[in-house]
């Protein structure tokens, strides 16, 4: 297994004193505050940010870099909402809008599974006509034809209006999680993460006017994972928030976060790190008696969780922002470090090499991510560079990006099973026959 213990031997070698306190919190597993956050963002020691927050990264991984075969399908663009930052929507009758069909859809499923994809990734806009049974008519005619492949579907955002128009009868929170069993019934395993962008209404007002706001996000994550959905989250930065807004994103995820394992981390002998209800995977060994990592189908675990923090840089081009300059590089790279230090209780950090290039992909994987995403085959939310929809890359690239960077790259599910394969031809390890 390549999912293990790796304690720093070495001190980190730190340019900033204000770090030293810090560093001496994350060797010893202990939970880093807000203020301690923006300590992170404001020192001029990005590097040594970086190394603390690979530090944490090898404890929980070891030098696993993880990939998956998976491929986007971006079913509409078409939106009833008009977001600034957002240059993907559409509305009807607009140039370039389009809508794909069920059978569409399901032809792209299949296509997927012949090649040896491992998941479906299926998100579009606010569609104002399409009916709820056209959602669930789509992830059931994949199910059927396409039974292996896990349907990782809908931004919160889309849940929510999925929800409005179910006319299941019930509002608020129960309805939202009848709406999601309907849609797990049809074939839904798990949320994506998307539409949260960042947590703050200011920004939301300035941005974002229409979508749902941060509590909606927290709250449809949350009714997934009482009814055993995984997700996702993302943070989507570089636009007109700041930094202090991305921290206080941060902490409303690891607040949920360690509402929703606190039974799991019971049951594992995992203590609360200093902080009363904190559950913290970012600690030396001694710390885990049990398991580390939380997993689908170990004791205490009753629900789903977040399993990963995608952050992403916004890109201005095209967009009703297109006058802010976006994110640079070393900001990518270090709100990267920043996520993964103080989002201690969540198991994976993702460099999506899509939004932040192959090579800045690399880069992060010595800077806390365990990620790069998969083989993707279709993007059309984000351009990077005027690429096309077709923005693909092969196994072979994952993996020599991985190893380029010193690690060892490992297939995974979207659950982050490993999986052995051959070809087209794939089982997740440890399990006999089909996945």
């Amino acid at each position: 297994m390549l999912q293990h213990d790796v304690e720093q031997t070495a001190p980190i070698r730190l340019q900033d004193p204000a770090l030293e306190p810090i560093a001496e919190k994350v060797i010893a597993g202990r939970r880093i505050d807000l203020d301690e956050g923006r300590i992170l963002y404001d020192t001029p020691d990005v590097h040594g940010v970086c190394r603390l927050a690979d530090l944490v990264r090898r404890r929980m991984h070891g030098l696993a870099a993880y990939y998956n075969v998976n491929r986007h399908v971006n079913y509409s663009n078409i939106c009833a909402l008009s977001c600034s930052f957002c240059a993907f929507h559409r509305k009807r009758n607009q140039d370039g809008a389009y809508e794909m069909s069920v059978e569409e859809v399901t032809e792209s499923a299949i296509q997927a599974a012949e090649a040896g994809a491992t998941e479906l990734h299926i998100v579009g806009g606010l569609h104002p006509k399409l009916r709820f049974d056209f959602y669930t008519s789509m992830l059931s005619a994949i199910r059927e034809a396409a039974p292996r492949l896990h349907l990782k579907s809908f931004t919160a955002v889309e849940i929510v209006h999925l929800q409005r128009i179910s006319q299941r009868g019930r509002l608020g929170f129960e309805g939202m999680k009848d709406t999601l069993r309907d849609l797990r019934e049809a074939g839904l395993g798990s949320l994506p993460g998307g539409g949260a962008e960042v947590f703050d209404d200011r920004a939301h007002d300035t941005a974002f006017k229409g979508k749902i706001r941060g509590d909606q996000w927290l709250d449809v994550h949350r009714a997934a994972h009482e009814i055993g959905l995984n997700s996702n989250a993302t943070m989507l930065y570089g636009h007109v928030e700041g930094r202090p807004e991305r921290l206080v994103h941060m902490d409303l995820l690891r607040r949920q976060q360690d509402a929703t394992l606190r039974n799991w981390a019971e049951a594992q002998g995992i203590g609360s790190a200093g902080v009363p209800d904190a559950v913290l995977l970012t600690g030396p060994e001694e710390q885990y008696p049990g398991e580390r990592l939380p997993m689908p189908g170990q004791a205490g675990l009753e629900t789903g969780y977040f399993q990963t923090i995608i952050p992403l840089p916004f890109f201005p081009d095209g967009s009703g922002l297109e006058r802010l300059p976006g994110p640079s590089g070393l900001e990518n790279l270090r709100t990267l470090a920043v996520a993964r230090l103080m989002l201690d209780n969540i198991p994976h950090a993702k460099a999506f090499w899509i939004m932040q290039t192959l090579g800045m992909a690399q880069l992060m994987l010595d800077a806390g991510a365990d990620d790069l995403d998969g083989t993707v085959v279709w993007y059309d939310i984000t351009h990077l560079d005027n690429a096309s929809t077709h923005q693909e890359t092969t196994v072979g690239d994952l993996r020599r990006a991985a190893t380029e960077a010193g690690f060892a790259p490992v297939e995974r599910d979207t659950l982050y099973r490993h999986v052995e394969r051959t070809g087209s031809e794939w089982r997740v390890a440890g399990e006999s026959g089909d996945a």
